[in-house]
């Protein structure tokens, strides 16, 4: 026999499984590269229940969702290869945006503290600033950089990066890196044509925000 009490916490299990179901597609959607660990974490789960909810919304696993991704970006680098972008290409928008995926492995970490080494967070970032110029060769011209957070292995850091400022064949492209939904990485990248290095004629660089 059902009883009042068992009608209630079914509702209340229901209503909060709803909520969970939201919440996922509302984490997903803002950061599709978000992992079953990643997001069990964030929403206070178990993965295995992450796994159910995915089946449930017919929601594909990470990588499948970042293959769709990287196949419906809208065009492929023109200044190198794609294998030459330091970490995985997930949308790249020429002379616009771009998203690059990085995962934090052993080798690339301080052996006493498991800590990324920064270059890497600095190779990333600037390899996807000079992937959004539309020419055949690129450069880097001046970078400023912040190390904001400590990165450590294990970690997936998403790079994302957007052209703020275009003078003549100069960019300035502004690239924030995460982990999860924290900022690790800031940097300001102005990357030019190869031909464009001596040039003169732009005038002085004029940084926005």
């Amino acid at each position: 026999m059902i009883t009042l009490g068992t009608k209630k916490v079914t509702v209340m299990r229901h209503r909060q499984k709803q909520m969970r179901h939201a919440q996922l597609l509302s984490l997903l959607e803002k950061e599709p590269f978000l992992t079953d660990e990643a997001l069990a974490k964030r929403l206070g789960v178990s993965v295995g229940t992450i796994r159910l909810d995915r089946l449930e919304l017919r929601v594909p696993e990470m990588r499948e969702r970042t293959r769709y991704l990287a196949e419906s970006a809208s065009t492929a680098p023109v200044s190198m290869q794609t294998d030459e972008v330091i970490g995985e290409l997930r949308e790249l928008h020429l002379g616009r945006s771009g998203v690059t995926t990085l995962s934090i492995l052993p080798a690339m970490c301080f052996h006493r503290t498991g800590i990324a080494r920064g270059h890497f967070l600095f190779a990333q970032a600037n390899s996807l600033a000079a992937a959004l110029i539309d020419s055949p060769c690129t450069l880097t011209a001046t970078a400023r950089v912040r190390f904001l957070r400590p990165v450590r292995q294990g970690d997936q850091v998403t790079a994302k990066a957007r052209v703020t400022v275009v003078q003549g064949q100069r960019c300035l492209v502004r690239v924030t890196s995460y982990v999860e939904d924290k900022p690790v990485f800031d940097g300001r990248f102005v990357v030019v044509a190869a031909n464009a290095l001596q040039a003169t004629d732009d005038g002085p660089f004029t940084e926005a925000e």
